[in-house]
């Protein structure tokens, strides 16, 4: 079941020009952050992107990946992110970041706050979007793992967003920019 009925932030969100939208495989983090990198007409990169390629056999075999095995994959996303950030002002991410210690990694690497929006959806509901598509090294069988895995991110401690996947992508990217009221600036009119 999900943990988030509606939309929730962080009670003192911190202002952060490096967003990342996070959660478990085919809970739309891509689409979601092409979306909200659309609306503020800022980067967007594909934390996939940045896996070494012992990374992507590893899940291509379907063998989930230790904590080891992610580290570099997080500084080399979280250094792209900053250069990307540098250049135009913002940057927009996705990244599954299921643990809250890849969380504080990726903005230690960082050096800087990061907004993480959580993607909340069942167990069922991302099985079933799974099933209807194609990922060119996550396999369903790594979805249990996934979710075992997953720390959701703590709305008190924690620079996050919390919208439930349930909803259509345009009105979660609308939440999520009508929360990130200080990154307006980088927005054109519309």
């Amino acid at each position: 079941m999900s943990t988030a009925p509606s939309q929730q932030r962080s009670k003192n969100l911190a202002p952060a020009r490096i967003i990342i939208a996070m959660g478990v495989s085919s809970s739309g983090k891509s689409t979601v952050g092409q979306s909200i990198a659309r609306r503020l007409h800022v980067p967007f990169l594909d934390g996939d992107d940045y896996h070494p390629d012992a990374n992507v056999e590893k899940m291509r075999a379907g063998t989930p990946l230790t904590d080891e095995d992610r580290w570099p994959w997080l500084e080399n996303l979280a250094r792209a992110l900053v250069a990307a950030a540098d250049k135009k002002g913002a940057a927009v991410g996705a990244c599954s970041a299921l643990k809250r210690s890849y969380r504080d990694f990726l903005i230690e690497k960082a050096s800087e706050p990061i907004t993480f929006v959580y993607l909340d959806g069942s167990r069922e509901l991302i099985a079933d979007r799974m099933a209807h598509r194609h990922h060119e090294f996550m396999p369903e069988s790594l979805l249990d793992s996934q979710f075992s895995t997953l720390e959701v991110p703590d709305s008190t401690s924690e620079n996050v967003i919390s919208v439930p996947i349930s909803d259509s992508i345009e009105k979660i990217a609308e939440t999520v920019v009508k929360t990130l009221s200080h990154l307006k600036s980088f927005k054109r009119w519309q």
